[in-house]
């Protein structure tokens, strides 16, 4: 998906909704725990439930991993259906890789090989070991690297804000070094929604380019706070929700009440947008 596509899609849905797709067979309904494709079955459930309100959805690949052969085949069939939809959605493997260049070219191609079994749109990837552990992932078109820049959770501050420099803390060098990797046009950021006084600092950076926005609702970040900081005139944000949405009952009426959650970040949305 380009970024002109995204863009429309954007404004079409009147959302910038992302929906994370981190599936815990132990939050799951009940009556879904022992079949043998529940997760798969959960997940379309949430996309049948969400893709009027979303223009995302983020399978985070550690939840499927630790089911090991079999949660690998659930995520292929989730990626599967969704290639399948008639209606469009933005694809993202949180998978948060990143390694020497070789390693990296085998991680790119297989989240984003169009021939592959996954073939998602973006995957997001640690900066740490700098420009040949990243550029792999930006050769492949209309695909996207989703660097991360600055997280919401605790550890944060261990390393992200300290000096780089006279000038600059590290996520700010980050920022300002990984321009020359990439573009608006395939390369976004991770900026966690409680850190969202700092959208500021982040935009002072990179004007243009998505930020993919996780941490609103269960976390505590606040959607308001991420707009009055963080908008652009393309919109220029994808904002996650995954426990608020998916774990929003775990009873029958699971999808049903997913769908409502969506629905209401959805019209804060229209009305921002």
């Amino acid at each position: 998906m380009t970024r002109q596509e995204l863009i429309d899609l954007i404004q079409k849905r009147r959302s910038f909704l992302c929906v994370g797709l981190d599936v815990d067979k132990n939050k799951m309904p009940q009556h879904l725990r022992d079949e043998a494709d529940g997760v798969f079955l959960f997940n379309k459930a949430i996309i049948d439930a969400t893709i009027d309100y979303a223009v995302a959805y983020k399978p985070n690949l550690a939840f499927y991993e630790a089911m090991g052969i079999e949660g690998l085949v659930q995520l292929k069939k989730t990626m599967d259906y969704l290639h399948s939809l008639d209606k469009a959605a933005f694809t993202i493997a949180d998978a948060k890789r990143g390694d020497i260049g070789n390693t990296s070219q085998q991680y790119a191609k297989a989240f984003l090989d169009p021939q592959g079994d996954y073939d998602f749109d973006s995957l997001t990837v640690a900066p740490y070991m700098g420009a040949d552990s990243v550029q792999p992932f930006t050769v492949y078109e209309g695909k996207w690297v989703i660097l991360l820049a600055l997280t919401s959770n605790k550890g944060a501050f261990d390393f992200q804000f300290l000096p780089a420099d006279g000038e600059h803390k590290l996520f700010e060098k980050v920022l300002e070094t990984s321009q020359q990797w990439g573009n608006k046009e395939n390369m976004m950021y991770v900026v966690g929604a409680t850190k969202a006084d700092m959208l500021t600092q982040v935009r002072a950076i990179v004007p243009d380019n998505f930020l993919l926005v996780p941490g609103v609702g269960a976390q505590g970040g606040s959607l308001e706070e991420v707009c009055r900081y963080g908008l652009t005139r393309d919109c220029g944000l994808l904002v996650n929700s995954s426990r608020g949405i998916i774990y929003a009952s775990t009873g029958m009426d699971f999808a049903e009440r997913a769908a409502e959650e969506a629905c209401k970040l959805q019209r804060q949305m229209a009305a921002v947008l």
